[in-house]
């Protein structure tokens, strides 16, 4: 039986097409725009590969994309025809349950059954990969650490992926508050794979995180070759050294990313809407005349309406809407998340709690409702990582909660949310946080009216 690029066991007959298949997995790991040309050309040459059919399913439903399910459901298809066709071993059918298991709306159940994959191959860094993808929609911080650590020692210094599982172990460490060791790991994950543009990405994190915008945009600026030529994951690495220039005050050179890098391409990718549409939000509460930056996005937003795929991705496409005023679409918006919350799986439970109250927050903020939005945002806190994405990612809906308070007059509410903030990044007073507790203290001695 051959062996890939993981040292994991693979039913590929080919050398051509097994060349593929290490050239995708590598270029999967390093977010490289290519993954799919590979994975299709190792497709094109044995079609009853029973495992590439599945990979294929399951890239397709990380997308967060509604049209993406079929595709998804014809990849499974493919998959069990190939599987009855050829066979597969253990490790590929693994991950034909795993496209099983998201499919009947159980990401997590996908994730079990990866993670049976690694108790056979702990070396195999596709799955391992793969794992943490999902897990990372799902929000599980702490199960993305264990499941890497698991299978870190099978990974040593002559394992050919090492790099890029360190980088994951560093995003781990960061997502966790063990910021030293993250940055520590993603450096030295840099030296093995100086293309791991995760890796990078996590030790920027970092720096967001203590407040170190200094360090964070040179990191950037010296690690280019980590991320520019990546997919579209290089928006989001810009959208990171936006947020950095903002901590130090430089609004203007943030909204030049934006215009210039961020949304050069006018995608709708969640993943590009949402750097988008925070971005904008942020700087909208520090003052900023966005103009009509928000048009694009909210008639993306617009159109996905009925997705549902991720909460994630629906509230910021929430965001945009709100923030068109395009107040139809919003309610929409809002009525769907209404049904959703009440059927089955992981996304629905997701939808009822943290979404609904989530959304209702965004709603009232966006129409002056502060108090309310505060009572609802503070309520959806509890579960809000259970949404997916990350610390920085999320810190957006942290922004609006705290700002809300403020408006409302709730201050002391707002204060323990601020100094919650604080604690999760690691005491670091960054400029929202400096510019906010000083909004409280002023508010504080002004004597009521």
């Amino acid at each position: 039986m051959n062996h890939d690029i993981c040292n994991a066991p693979i039913s590929l007959q080919s050398q051509p097409a097994l060349e593929s298949w290490n050239a995708m997995i590598r270029a999967f790991l390093a977010h490289k725009p290519a993954t799919p040309q590979h994975l299709g050309a190792v497709i094109d040459a044995e079609p009853q590969f029973a495992m590439a059919q599945a990979a294929r399913g399951i890239f397709s439903l990380m997308m967060g994309r509604a049209e993406m399910w079929q595709v998804a459901e014809d990849a499974r298809t493919a998959a069990h025809a190939a599987r009855a066709e050829s066979g597969a071993n253990s490790r590929e059918v693994g991950w034909i349950a795993a496209l099983d298991h998201w499919l009947a709306d159980s990401p997590t159940g996908a994730v079990a059954a990866l993670e049976a994959v690694l108790d056979d191959t702990p070396q195999d860094t596709l799955t391992a990969k793969t794992s943490h993808a999902i897990r990372f929609i799902l929000g599980d911080a702490q199960g993305m650490r264990d499941s890497v650590e698991r299978v870190m020692p099978a990974h040593g210094p002559d394992h050919p992926l090492r790099g890029y599982l360190m980088g994951c172990h560093a995003f781990t460490l960061e997502e966790t508050g063990e910021y030293a060791s993250a940055e520590l790991a993603g450096r030295a994950g840099l030296t093995y794979a100086p293309d791991d543009a995760w890796g990078l990405h996590a030790v920027a994190h970092v720096h967001d995180m203590r407040a170190e915008a200094h360090a964070g945009i040179t990191l950037i600026e010296n690690h280019k070759s980590a991320w520019d030529g990546s997919n579209n994951f290089r928006y989001h690495v810009w959208w990171h050294k936006a947020l950095l220039h903002m901590d130090r005050g430089e609004n203007d050179v943030a909204l030049d990313l934006y215009d210039s890098q961020i949304r050069a391409d006018k995608t709708d990718d969640y993943r590009d809407i949402s750097n988008a549409t925070s971005l904008l939000l942020r700087l909208e509460l520090e003052g900023v005349d966005i103009g009509d930056r928000w048009t694009e996005l909210a008639d993306f937003a617009e159109n996905r309406i009925d997705d549902g795929c991720l909460v994630f991705a629906d509230l910021h496409y929430q965001l945009a809407l709100a923030g068109a005023a395009k107040g139809d679409a919003a309610t929409a918006m809002t009525a769907r998340f209404a049904r959703d919350a009440r059927r089955n799986g992981d996304m629905a439970e997701r939808v009822a709690d943290p979404g609904l109250a989530a959304l209702a927050g965004l709603n009232a903020f966006a129409e002056g409702r502060y108090g309310t939005a505060f009572d609802q945002l503070a309520n959806a806190r509890r579960k809000m990582q259970t949404i997916g994405g990350s610390h920085a990612q999320r810190d957006v809906f942290e922004r609006m909660t705290i700002d809300a308070g403020l408006r409302a007059g709730h201050f002391d509410a707002a204060e323990q949310v601020l100094q919650e903030r604080l604690a999760l990044r690691a005491g670091r007073e960054d400029r929202f946080a400096a510019t906010r507790f000083d909004q409280l203290s002023r508010a504080r001695r002004i004597p009521a009216q």
